[in-house]
C-alpha cells in the first residue's frame, strides 16, 4: 500500500471519521485507507438511519458515506445530518456515479464525491480538500530514515 503524509487536524489530533456502507468489506477497505492517512475511525454504519445516530454519538470530522444502502439512502442521510449539523463534512463514496446522484448529493450538503472502487490517492486528496484549513500534514519528527 502506498504511503501518504499523515493528515491531522489543525490541533494536532487525528481526523475522526465515520464510515458508512452496507458492505462490511467496503467499510473495512475505506477504514484501512483512512487509518493509513493517520485517521481514526470513530464509528461505522451499514445504513443511513444508523449513520445519523452514529454522527450524533461520535460527531466525526468527516463522514465517508455510500449512496445505495437499505433502510435509508446515503443522500437522504447526508441531508438529515447536514440539517442538524450544518458544518458536517460528508463525502459520498459510491459506484453509482450517475451525474444526477452526485449533483443531488452536493445539493443536499455533501462536500464531495469519490467513485468506487476507491483509490487511496484520490480519497487522500478529497479528504485534504474537504478538510481545507482545518487539516494539516503532520511534520515527521526527526527520525533516522
Amino acid at each position: 500500500m502506498e504511503t501518504f503524509p499523515i493528515l491531522i487536524r489543525k490541533d494536532g489530533m487525528p481526523i475522526r471519521y465515520l464510515v458508512v456502507d452496507d458492505s462490511v468489506f467496503a467499510r473495512k477497505n475505506v477504514a484501512k485507507m483512512v487509518e493509513a492517512f493517520g485517521g481514526e475511525i470513530v464509528g461505522e454504519a451499514g445504513d443511513g438511519c444508523t449513520a445519523i445516530t452514529e454522527y450524533d454519538r461520535t460527531t466525526p470530522d468527516m463522514v465517508l458515506m455510500d449512496i445505495t444502502m437499505p433502510q435509508m439512502e446515503g443522500i437522504e442521510a447526508a441531508e438529515r445530518i447536514v440539517r442538524s449539523h450544518p458544518n458536517a463534512r460528508i463525502v459520498m463514496v459510491s459506484s453509482v456515479g450517475y451525474q444526477e446522484n452526485i449533483v443531488a448529493a452536493l445539493q443536499k450538503g455533501a462536500r464531495h464525491f469519490v467513485q468506487k472502487p476507491v483509490k487511496s490517492e484520490i480519497l487522500y486528496e478529497v479528504i485534504k480538500y474537504v478538510m481545507g484549513d482545518d487539516a494539516a500534514v503532520a511534520t515527521p519528527t526527526a527520525q533516522e530514515s
